[in-house]
């Protein structure tokens, strides 16, 4: 005997996977940007030079200006405030007025192989030696009255702390005084061609790192 009720039919949902694979990546797409957008966004606080610092120089408080830069992943390689200066800091490589410090920049100064020496040189010096250029210390020792060895490089990638600029009657001179870093091992050969009156002279070895 056949039932004459009305029956019931079940709908069944099919999904396409394709739009749950699409849904998937839109969510991930929307995730990615706003994480990029975030980390865009945010920015590390490091020492910028407040103005140049030389080779030599003793890094202090006063030199440094706090700023709040984008860095990525890099921030590592530069100075942050949260380093100790209270112990003492060496400049170690020239760093401009509003560039940021690197890491690689500085070294602790009981740890340092380089003193000043402050040499006379005659005649004019180039126009692209300034403080902070890397220069060859060279000399021709005196063999008698006017007369000198062929020269030779006596110290080789010394680094100017400063041109000392000529007063008074030292003005009208023919020369100039410059402030070197030289090694320490390099100091005695220095003053003894002073003292023995050879020819010193000094010849850039690179690019001047301050204009």
């Amino acid at each position: 005997m056949k039932t004459t009720g009305s029956t019931r039919t079940r709908r069944r949902f099919w999904v396409d996977p394709r739009f749950v694979i699409g849904l998937v990546l839109v969510a991930a797409s929307i995730a990615g940007v706003g994480a990029i957008v975030a980390g865009s966004d945010r920015t590390t606080a490091v020492y910028t030079a407040r103005h140049t610092l030389t080779v030599g120089d003793q890094l202090r408080s006063a030199d440094l200006v706090e700023s709040q830069v984008q860095l990525g992943g890099t921030a590592d390689l530069y100075l942050v405030p949260a380093a100790n200066l209270k112990r003492g800091l060496l400049v170690t490589q020239t760093v401009l007025a509003g560039e940021l410090v690197a890491r690689s920049a500085v070294g602790q100064a009981s740890g340092s192989d380089v003193t000043s020496v402050v040499v006379d040189i005659p005649g004019r010096l180039a126009a692209s030696i300034v403080a902070g250029s890397v220069v060859d210390i060279w000399s021709a020792r005196a063999t008698g009255p006017s007369e000198y060895a062929p020269p030779t490089i006596l110290v080789g990638q010394a680094v100017i702390v400063r041109i000392v600029e000529p007063t008074g009657i030292i003005a009208a001179g023919n020369g100039q005084s410059v402030e070197m870093l030289v090694p320490k091992a390099s100091v005695g050969v220095v003053l003894e061609a002073i003292m023995n009156g050879d020819a010193v002279a000094i010849v850039p070895v690179n690019t001047p790192v301050v204009p």
